[in-house]
């Protein structure tokens, strides 16, 4: 009886082969639409809690219970979800291996008092924790839309979340109303779209943490991201400015530090329009105002208001993906940028704006926690 002999030929295909298997429903993508997977598609909203097979559109009782009264089950009974003041609910908990490859919602409420959260394989400190306006990186009370590859922000308030999230074992999201007990509470619209499929050895979990400082703990210096340990990637920054100075304020260079690295980053930008990818001042030169855009990498999506330049309690919101450029760490990260004007005489001037940013990694766990979470109180914009 012949024996198969493994070329190296064979062997390289083998391995390549059981790569592929190993990522069967994670790289959705134009690029392999056309093959076929066993990954299996569910979905989680309020017309099904579980996301359980052959379990959606059933509910006889919900927040469209009036209105589809002469019509009866599967005729949007069930929407949405109303959160009381005080309260947190569980959006979805799945059991793994899969991924979360996209998620949707509209919210009847403070955006900056609802506090998304998600939580991977069984952990007790969340992976994801942010107002849920900033996560889709429309902060500063207000609506915006948003035309990027990871997240869209669509008319009126749809908020679209496309990074990959792959897990193990589980994944719970959560939604906190922070707003009191005595108030009316707010109304959730989502859908959670995943896919359970094995997951590989080398896939980090996704991560995304709020800071929000006023004013700046250090003059001049604000920081997005610290004490992260650990081995993954940074793949993604949401800034919200407030300016109390007049003039330009964006001289300000972006640091990350990596591995060790101490009074001196590794990378080191050259200014804050640079590092999210625009140049002089964001200005239109001919109509004189700062100039939004929103592309599928990068946008200055928010100036408030929009018919200013140069003035004081202007505010802005900016997002950079690295998508094609992750900045990749072996055992920890911190990430800061200055807010730096100008004053007389060409000189640099350290800014106290105030500033929220949102910043989004995937790491191998256990991750380190997060810093307590600010109080209602500190959300608000000043």
């Amino acid at each position: 009886m012949n024996k198969l002999k493994l070329t190296p030929f064979l062997l390289l295909a083998s391995v390549a082969w059981l790569h592929a298997g190993d990522t069967v429903g994670l790289d959705n993508g134009m690029a392999n639409l056309y093959e076929t997977s066993s990954a299996e598609s569910r979905s989680i909203s309020p017309e099904n809690f579980t996301g359980e097979k052959g379990q959606a559109g059933m509910a006889t009782n919900g927040t469209g219970r009036h209105a589809s009264s002469e019509l009866g089950q599967g005729w949007k009974v069930s929407p949405s979800i109303h959160i009381k003041g005080a309260t947190t609910v569980t959006l979805a908990d799945i059991k793994g291996p899969g991924c979360i490859h996209q998620i949707w919602m509209t919210l009847a409420g403070n955006w900056q008092h609802a506090i998304i959260r998600i939580y991977w394989d069984g952990e007790t400190n969340a992976s994801v924790e942010c107002p849920a306006g900033d996560f889709f990186a429309c902060g500063l009370g207000k609506y915006c839309q948003i035309s990027s590859l990871p997240v869209c922000v669509n008319p009126g308030s749809g908020f679209n979340c496309y990074w990959p999230m792959p897990f193990r074992k589980s994944a719970r999201i959560t939604m906190e109303n922070m707003e009191g007990a005595d108030t009316k509470g707010m109304g959730l619209y989502y859908q959670v779209n995943y896919e359970l499929t094995p997951v590989p050895r080398d896939a980090g979990y996704f991560h995304a943490q709020y800071h929000h400082e006023n004013p700046l703990k250090t003059s001049g210096l604000y920081t997005i991201l610290d004490n992260v340990k650990g081995e993954g990637q940074y793949v993604g920054t949401y800034l919200a400015v407030d300016v109390h100075d007049p003039g330009w304020w964006g001289e300000g260079e972006i640091k990350f530090y990596l591995d060790g690295d101490d009074k001196f980053p590794t990378i080191c930008g050259t200014g804050t329009e640079d590092y999210f990818c625009g140049s002089y001042n964001f200005e239109n030169h001919d109509l004189h105002k700062y100039q939004t855009f929103s592309t599928p990498y990068t946008g200055l999506a928010q100036v408030l208001p929009p018919d200013k330049i140069y003035e004081t309690n202007q505010q802005f919101g900016l997002y950079r993906w690295h998508i094609t450029d992750p900045i990749r760490f072996k055992k920890d990260l911190k990430v800061t940028i200055q807010a730096l004007g100008w004053k007389k005489g060409g000189l640099y001037k350290q800014l106290d704006c105030e500033m929220a940013s949102v910043a989004y990694w995937y790491q191998k766990n256990p991750h380190s926690d997060f810093p307590a979470f600010p109080g209602l109180d500190e959300l608000g914009w000043h």
